[in-house]
């Protein structure tokens, strides 16, 4: 007897497949829960980074009286209780490159849950020690200790991500974890416009609980242990990622055959990252953290406000304005960065960064100069907006996913943290520099910020490949040859 071409819904056969595509589904959706929850507990290590990065801005005048950080008796001790204050704002960034230097380390050596354990348990003692703080030293302290928490989180949480999601959606899942990072940040600013700053600093234990409580739902990356050699653990785990009835016996034979072609490499040493090998990888993933500080994007974050009060438009409106932008525009990210993929992102976001800053440029010399003063506000509005959002379209998130995806596993530890280094080392000089530049000339600044973007679209152009659609394990082998 012969089969009917078109098979109606009450055949044996078309039963069985609906059967079987149900099955499937299934396994899919339980493959997806867990991978997004797994996603969901390790950018709450990201949130905690934003809250860090929040918490200073709405707090500082708060603090300096709380604390008699500011005196108006003599003029000397005013200079000295505002150095504190910026010591207490800028160890942050000091913490946050002890932080890197480790995490590579502290990764590969506890795991990637183990690392985001300590970096949440530094975070939280941190928020408890400037939450009972009655002087500088111990606010000092807690500021170095969410800092350093802040270093390991930069790092830990993308490769962790890169790591667990299917290549369908890592670009995505990745891009998250700067969507959390501007979302704790925008949180901060606005509720610490309304909190004291003793119950905004313990606002940040919150996050700091989940992901605690969380690690101990979700498996550990299947690559790492691998490298480790945990054959049943690393099967554990990569058969819970991708659902019970999944078939997980060829991507589990990509990923070991990768790594044992790895161990028979020499252990890598920090100054093997320099070798023809892995030379290509180091470039890639520290020029584009090189590219994504240098243009100028914590100048612009630290001292917004004063951008939008010297250019004579509203500083909580714009900045509000700002915070709500780059989370938007990041959310949005995640939807198309896995189709249109990374590199056109970067082209796109640096296209928008150098007009960006031509833009605001323009708007100072016109101040400076006393030309149409009356479209300065509005052009520099329209200038800081664009850069932002630009920033967040690309620049923002996606060097972070290359970094993730670029390093083999057996330099990942050592060439990330360099990169991660190399960012806060960016973050810091920028911020610190700021003043200085703006000093010199305002527009000046800007035109320095918009030819250093224009040559970050070369760098992305000449050098960095796309990765969208690849293995992990194919986009190394790729790079590394």
């Amino acid at each position: 007897m012969e089969e009917p071409l078109i098979l109606k819904n009450d055949h044996p056969a078309a039963t069985a497949s609906v059967e079987e595509d149900g099955l499937q589904q299934k396994s899919r959706n339980e493959s997806l829960w867990m991978v997004y929850l797994s996603t969901f507990v390790a950018v709450c290590g990201s949130y905690v980074f934003g809250c860090c990065v929040g918490f200073s801005s709405p707090t500082q005048d708060a603090i300096r009286e709380d604390l008699s950080l500011s005196l108006a008796e003599v003029e000397s001790i005013i200079l000295l209780r505002y150095v504190q204050y910026s010591m207490f704002g800028s160890i942050l960034t000091f913490g946050a490159m002890i932080g890197a230097i480790t995490s590579g380390s502290l990764a590969d050596l506890m795991g990637r849950k183990g690392a985001m354990r300590l970096s949440s348990a530094f975070c939280a003692a941190g928020w408890i020690a400037i939450y009972f703080a009655q002087g500088v030293v111990a606010l000092d302290i807690g500021r170095l200790a969410t800092g350093y928490g802040m270093g390991v989180f930069s790092y830990v949480v993308p490769v962790f991500i890169s790591e667990i999601a299917p290549k369908n959606l890592r670009g995505a899942l990745a891009t998250l974890n700067q969507v959390m990072i501007c979302g704790g940040a925008s949180v901060s600013f606005i509720i610490g416009t309304f909190l004291t700053w003793r119950a905004l600093a313990l606002t940040g234990l919150i996050p700091c609980g989940i992901l605690l409580i969380g690690l101990f739902l979700i498996p550990e990356s299947p690559r790492w242990l691998a490298k480790r050699g945990r054959q049943k653990e690393f099967e554990v785990a990569l058969q819970k990622l991708r659902g019970k009835d999944a078939d997980i016996v060829e991507e589990a034979a990509e990923i070991k055959e990768y790594i044992e072609t790895l161990d028979r490499l020499p252990k890598v040493k920090l100054l093997d990252l320099f070798n023809k090998r892995y030379l290509r990888s180091v470039i890639i993933g520290v020029g584009l953290m090189v590219a994504q500080q240098f243009g100028g994007i914590n100048g612009v974050c630290f001292y917004v406000s004063n951008i939008f009060k010297s250019a004579g438009f509203s500083p909580s409106v714009g900045t509000i304005t700002y915070a709500i932008l780059q989370v938007v525009v990041t959310l949005l990210i995640t939807q198309v960065i896995d189709r249109a993929g990374r590199k056109p992102l970067l082209l796109v976001s640096g296209s928008g960064l150098v007009l960006a800053c031509l833009i605001t440029g323009l708007s100072f010399y016109l101040k400076v100069n006393e030309l149409a003063l009356n479209y300065v506000p509005a052009m520099a509005v329209t200038g800081i907006l664009l850069y932002i959002g630009s920033f967040s379209a690309g620049m923002g998130a996606v060097p972070w996913v290359i970094m993730s995806e670029i390093f083999p596993i057996n330099i990942k530890g050592a060439a990330g943290a360099l990169a991660t280094l190399v960012n806060w080392f960016g973050a810091w000089a920028v911020s610190y520099t700021y003043n200085f530049l703006m000093s010199w000339s305002s527009y000046g600044t800007f035109l320095v910020y918009a030819a250093i973007n224009a040559l970050a679209i070369v760098f992305v152009i000449k050098v960095v490949p796309e990765t969208k659609g690849r293995t992990l394990e194919q986009i190394q082998a790729a790079i590394n040859g």
